[in-house]
């Protein structure tokens, strides 16, 4: 194609050569450039892409896409636009053929919920014959095909190759989780959404490299409803005025509130050995009762999103209901049988926040003891090590810490941080720097009645130390634990 079709929704001028270039594809990678090739100069964090255009060019690009004048060889087009992010998105969506237009786009974003509510959406849909893609922070699924992530969104001409893929493979949907930093950086621009949902916001992602501060981390989160014909928000969250104040979209709303266009009523908490659930009457636009195998009263308010969404799609009651029974989602209070004294779950809890939701939800189901094993990541904000320390002490009867991420930091270090958020509170803790030996503690102590949360890998199967990922999934990691007892 011509680089003029690849512009065509994008303002930009052309600085050198001809827009009737003859290219391939759009590429932000220098050294994913191949003959032919646009290399599109993306600013990061850590580095500029305009460094790059060297080896660009000695690795056949036919064309270079800038925010600002550089010095590139006479037989090099140079197309300068404002922002080089968003052109990558517009310049993806043109190459695949604007495969998102022919799908009905779900977006949903939040602070925390987004993985569950995204597999509900998908699991209901799919019982009703659609064919649903999905992105997220676990994976990337398309029909048969499973992908894992790197991102919960990952870059614009990723999620664009996926929407071609899903398209050819005969898929009319997909539902994608949305981030504050997708939003931010450009990776959804130019995506229809047919509808957009808010979970909920609290105080996370804020930092070097990530939000300046609150206030930018809840104004990206909104701009998802100013890209969506549908807005569905969860009502009761304090910040639902804020996120929804500049929307363009039809809102919807759901939670518990009177307000609400999809009400939960009469929640109750379901256990039994090895299980725990919730159940509920759902009232307003629709009447129904609807049974979770996933506990918590953040359950009920996914599912309402799900039901909420699965309302434009016209499914049958029925079908709403057998889907929420039978989904699962891969380390988000993913229950592992390991003894029919005490209750031992997985979950993806790496903030204060979703911590302190995970504890009090199991506060709800009475048990003897919580106790809760997590570790922080390195290089991330170390506010997050002392609060969720903080939040550990108060709610579990007893904290181990251990190692997470550590990346280029000192595990012990990070521990660190947590035992001091830890010695705010009265909690009781062990420290145990190998994550394998620290579950091992944990079953090995586990007493009737209790329940032990392995929090904030989840669905994580690597650990990431000096710039490496080494294998490590905690469910493996439980069975050699069981086949060495």
């Amino acid at each position: 194609m011509v680089l003029k079709q690849l512009m065509e929704r994008l303002e930009y001028r052309v600085i050198q050569g001809s827009g009737d270039t003859e290219v391939t594809e759009p590429v932000s990678v220098s050294d994913k450039v191949n003959t032919g090739a646009v290399f599109v100069c993306i600013r990061g964090h850590r580095t500029d892409g305009h460094r790059f255009i060297p080896e660009a060019v000695r690795n056949g690009a036919a064309a270079v896409v800038v925010e600002k004048a550089v010095a590139v060889p006479e037989h090099v087009t140079v197309i300068r636009v404002k922002d080089t992010r968003y052109a990558l998105a517009l310049m993806s969506a043109a190459y695949y053929g604007y495969p998102a237009e022919k799908l009905k786009v779900i977006g949903v974003t939040g602070t925390k919920g987004k993985t569950t509510t995204a597999y509900m959406i998908r699991s209901i849909l799919m019982s009703t014959g659609h064919r649903t893609g999905l992105i997220g922070t676990v994976e990337a699924v398309v029909g048969e095909k499973h992908y894992p992530a790197e991102n919960t969104t990952p870059e614009s001409s990723e999620i664009q190759r996926y929407f071609a893929e899903m398209v050819s493979a005969g898929c009319d949907s997909v539902v994608m989780e949305v981030s504050s930093q997708g939003l931010m950086l450009h990776r959804t621009a130019g995506i229809p959404f047919e509808i957009g949902i808010f979970t909920n916001l609290g105080k996370d992602h804020i930092g070097p490299g990530e939000h300046r501060d609150f206030e930018d981390y809840k104004r990206c989160k909104s701009l998802l409803f100013s890209q969506c014909r549908i807005g569905i928000g969860n009502v009761d969250d304090p910040y639902f005025k804020d996120i929804f104040r500049s929307a363009t979209c039809k809102v919807e709303t759901v939670g518990f509130s009177e307000k609400a266009d999809l009400r939960a009523e009469q929640p109750r908490f379901l256990s039994s050995p090895g299980y725990l659930g919730v159940a509920y009457h759902v009232s307003g636009k629709m009447e129904m009762d609807v049974e979770v195998d996933i506990p918590g009263r953040f359950s009920i308010y996914n599912s309402l999103m799900a039901i909420a969404v699965c309302r434009h799609f016209q499914v049958p009651e029925e079908k709403i209901r057998e889907a929420l029974k039978i989904v699962q989602v891969k380390g988000r209070i993913e229950m592992v049988k390991v003894s029919d004294r005490f209750t031992l779950m997985i979950d993806y809890a790496h903030n204060a926040m979703s911590l302190k939701s995970l504890l009090l939800t199991l506060r709800e189901y009475q048990p003897k003891r919580i106790v809760c094993l997590f570790g922080c990541g390195g290089n991330r904000s170390r506010d997050r090590r002392f609060e969720m320390g903080e939040v550990a002490g108060k709610l579990a009867d007893l904290t181990i810490i251990t190692s997470d991420n550590p990346r280029y930091e000192e595990p012990l270090s990070i521990m660190a941080d947590i035992r001091a958020g830890i010695g705010r509170t009265a909690g009781k803790y062990v420290e145990i720097c190998d994550r394998k030996e620290a579950i091992r503690y944990a079953i090995t102590h586990g007493q009737p009645g209790d329940v032990i949360v392995l929090a904030g890998k989840g669905h994580e199967d690597y650990q990431e130390i000096k710039g490496k990922k080494y294998p490590m999934d905690e469910r493996v990691l439980i069975r050699e634990i069981l086949a060495e007892l």
